[in-house]
């Protein structure tokens, strides 16, 4: 009896589950649990710990994908390759853009020249879920593909879609309060380009340290170092999925912290609201 009690618990998602749904990566799931909860199974592509460029799914998550009637996309680069393969295995399983709506920018690096910043395009930045603005779209979105695919439990989805953008509102109200003596243009530094739709939202710029994807050689780190001190930058974030030997010796010039924060976080508001602090010197 035991053991058929813990299989039950074990298979319980999809026993009362309405829906399979695959996400790319962490955010979405919390952004689809917020709004689908028990209704929704919500597997996942990208592992914690993993980059969504070089991803590739396991044998296990592609039975995930076979069993699915709905896959969020969000625009990380795996998709580009592997949303074609997922057609052909599942093609009853329908793919849905959540960020239809969403203005999309350039993915940004930089090179000094002196006292200019040449921008160069390099694709569209997919980390749309670092602006509360845009993760209020996301939501809609994914309110409105559960509602189609279960249209028994709309009330259910939208109830749960209301509760969740006031959350999300609530979070950006705290960042403007956090960032509220924080003045227009201010910049902050990060290896990897990944802030550029909170920078946007809130008035920032982000510095790369990154040239071009690449570690500055040793005249365009002095260069940043030199523009890091002009600017007063109070840290330098780095993310756990790429190396951070470059941020640390940056970091021990200017006598400022490394913060590792990644976007692929689950907890989203506390992530900004954590940027934000840092940003703002309060970290």
């Amino acid at each position: 009896m035991k053991k058929i009690i813990i299989l039950l618990l074990l298979t319980s998602s999809y026993i009362f589950s309405n829906i399979n749904v695959v996400v790319s990566i962490l955010p979405e799931k919390t952004f689809v649990k917020a709004v689908g909860g028990d209704k929704v199974h919500v597997a996942l592509m990208v592992l914690p710990g993993n980059s969504p460029h070089t991803y590739e799914p396991k044998p296990s998550q592609m039975k995930e994908i076979a069993k699915a009637g709905l896959y969020f996309a969000i625009g990380v680069e795996f998709e580009k390759v592997w949303l074609p393969k997922f057609s052909s295995l599942n093609p009853r399983m329908h793919i849905v853009d959540l960020t239809q709506g969403i203005a999309k920018q350039a993915m940004q690096s930089h090179e000094e020249h002196g006292s200019e910043v040449h921008i160069h395009a390099e694709g569209l930045d997919p980390h749309v879920w670092t602006s509360p603005a845009n993760v209020r779209i996301i939501a809609k979105n994914i309110y409105t593909a559960l509602s189609k695919a279960d249209p028994e439990n709309r009330d259910f989805y939208r109830k749960n879609f209301e509760a969740f953008t006031g959350r999300i509102d609530a979070t950006d109200q705290k960042i403007r309060n956090i960032l509220s003596h924080t003045p227009k243009g201010a910049k902050f530094m990060v290896f990897h380009p990944s802030w550029g739709y909170f920078a946007h939202a809130y008035g920032l710029v982000q510095l790369p340290i990154e040239i071009e994807g690449k570690s500055p050689k040793p005249r365009e780190l002095v260069e940043l170092l030199n523009k890091a001190k002009k600017e007063k930058i109070k840290a330098i974030f780095t993310q756990p999925e790429f190396s951070d030997a470059m941020a640390k010796v940056m970091a021990k010039e200017l006598h400022i912290k490394v913060i590792k924060i990644s976007p692929l976080s689950e907890h989203w508001s506390a992530n900004l609201l954590k940027i934000a602090h840092a940003i703002a010197g309060n970290e």
